[in-house]
């Protein structure tokens, strides 16, 4: 049985994650990071037929919400990854095994997810699902061709979505059409960062790795059309370049969000990669 747990607090905001649990004492945490551009998304939106893959596999799933731009910068959703770190190691009222902790994220959410490898808090294992770690490069800076030819986004409506308060949750829905504007006219880092590009090193995972870097695995389409499969191949390469043990999973011809559909043959085996992954760095080691 799911249960909802408060993290954090940031004024009249409660921060959460949903906690679907195993029958197993002091088993491994898996906690999951939405993706959704930073801008939208839910600790609901986990695919359930992952979760019941990744409890039958032996693991705790944590999913979790965080504050969300652009009501929200860089710096406070960063926080706030940081601090559910903390929480879980010191606080976290439920049964799991605090050495084996691994932390699994898609898009934005594989973003933060490889942003946890700088912090002081660190997992065992990250896994990212076409996520990125340079928030620098001109695929977020310039139009996307992508999403260009879309329906054009006026900047009145973007900014009509926008909220007078702080928010950690939000359908797709109703926050959709802010990432489109952001990324038809290049300014996702308008909305989401709030600083001048020079200042933005210390949030690319990309230019922070050390030598106590989380063991990482990554996994991405080859034929994604919203973050470029070669930002997953120079994660590597700079993973590679610092000895921290690592693996990237090419998927031919995969789209963005190339698991979300548990129908397809092809993301079921991408979870089931991911499970032998984390049994071999987490349940077997």
């Amino acid at each position: 049985m799911e249960t909802i747990y408060v993290y954090k607090r940031v004024g009249d905001c409660e921060i959460k994650g949903e906690l679907h649990p195993i029958d197993e004492q002091q088993a491994p945490l898996l906690v999951y990071i939405h993706g959704g551009g930073l801008i939208w998304g839910t600790k609901s939106d986990m695919n359930k037929k992952q979760i019941k893959m990744y409890n039958e596999a032996g693991f705790n799933v944590f999913s979790i919400d965080y504050r969300l731009a652009p009501e929200t910068k860089l710096p406070g959703i960063k926080e706030d990854i940081e601090d559910l770190l903390i929480w879980l190691y010191e606080k976290a009222p439920f049964d799991f095994d605090r050495e084996k902790i691994a932390v699994v994220g898609s898009s934005a959410g594989g973003y933060l997810a490889l942003l946890t490898g700088t912090f002081t808090v660190r997992p065992k294992v990250i896994v990212s699902l076409y996520g990125y770690g340079d928030v620098t490069g001109d695929w977020y800076q310039k139009p996307s061709p992508h999403y260009t030819n879309m329906t054009a986004v006026p900047e009145m409506l973007a900014k009509q979505l926008i909220q007078n308060e702080v928010i950690s949750s939000s359908p797709i829905q109703k926050r959709y059409a802010i990432y489109l504007y952001c990324r038809q006219q290049g300014k996702w880092l308008d909305y989401v960062a709030g600083m001048e590009t020079s200042k933005l090193d210390m949030y690319c995972p990309i230019k922070n790795i050390d030598n106590d870097f989380p063991e990482t695995l990554l996994l991405h389409g080859d034929a994604d059309e919203d973050v470029p499969y070669e930002e997953s191949v120079k994660m590597k390469h700079m993973l590679d370049e610092a000895n921290v043990p690592n693996k990237l999973i090419t998927i031919p011809g995969g789209k963005h969000s190339f698991d979300m559909d548990m129908d397809n043959q092809t993301a079921v085996q991408a979870i089931e990669s991911v499970i032998t992954y984390l049994q071999k760095t987490l349940i077997k080691e």
